[in-house]
């Protein structure tokens, strides 16, 4: 009996132990901002060469420092993207769902809504 209490308090200490190296970890590097889809998808262009380069040949201490803060801006990239990703299935479906039931408008509409998303990430395809 003795030994519940401290052994319910494992999963507490855990989570605390991971809020607190989530906070250290926001103060080491930013990384470069993706505050918009178009800057998101130029800095995984960027970052994907710069990082391939990295990865090429005998990896020094030096380049893992450089890619360890590369992976930053990385990160915020994809975070965008991944927001980004999220609106163009909704939209993707919205047209699906309309052309079914021949609400033209709504198709049109999410149409235009879903290639303004799509064409900023195609942009980064050839880039690479």
């Amino acid at each position: 009996m003795t030994f519940k209490r401290p052994l319910m308090m494992l999963p507490l200490l855990a989570a605390l132990a991971c809020s607190v190296q989530a906070e250290d970890r926001l103060e080491h590097y930013q990384g470069k901002p993706a505050d918009t889809l178009e800057q998101a998808v130029a800095n995984f262009t960027e970052g994907n060469r710069e990082l391939r380069k990295l990865l090429e040949g005998e990896v020094t201490s030096a380049d893992l420092a450089r890619v360890h803060e590369l992976s930053y801006t990385l990160e915020n990239a994809l975070g965008k993207m991944n927001k980004e990703m999220k609106v163009l299935a909704v939209l993707l479906e919205q047209v699906h769902l309309a052309s079914e039931t021949a609400k033209t408008e709504t198709v049109q509409g999410s149409g235009r809504a879903y290639f303004e998303i799509a064409e900023t990430l195609q942009l980064g395809e050839g880039e690479q």
